[in-house]
């Protein structure tokens, strides 16, 4: 069975830096995309970063443009997202997605395989 598994969610104070890992099990995932979405109380799941399956791609949203930075690590089928400079509207929960293709969309129908979601918590 599929699985993906995020940590590295928590409480911290504007201006912090936290790193997400997603952990993946069940299959490989090298020849897929992978993204990090979030989704925040009331909020559409909006897509935050987005990595191709070689890593040689990376998308972002505009509002954590130079203050995220998505990676993976094939070899051990996970994906990370580094976030710095938080601020308190990027609370939400964030999860992980696998794509159904080898380069990352913005649309959630993009994507077949999701974690439980990590919450992240920003204050100001």
């Amino acid at each position: 069975q599929v699985q993906l598994v995020e940590s590295g969610g928590g409480l911290v104070q504007a201006g912090d830096s936290l790193r997400l890992s997603c952990a993946a099990s069940g299959r490989t995932f090298t020849n897929n995309a992978m993204g990090w979405f979030r989704q925040a109380p009331g909020k559409e799941r909006v897509l935050v970063a987005g990595i191709s399956w070689s890593g040689g791609y990376r998308t972002y949203a505009d509002s954590v443009k130079g203050r995220f930075t998505v990676a993976r690590d094939n070899a051990k089928n996970e994906v990370y997202l580094q976030m710095n400079d938080l601020k308190p509207e990027d609370t939400a929960v964030y999860y992980c997605a696998a794509a159904r293709g080898p380069v990352p969309t913005s649309t959630i129908l993009g994507y077949n395989a999701w974690g439980q979601g990590t919450q992240v918590t920003v204050s100001s």
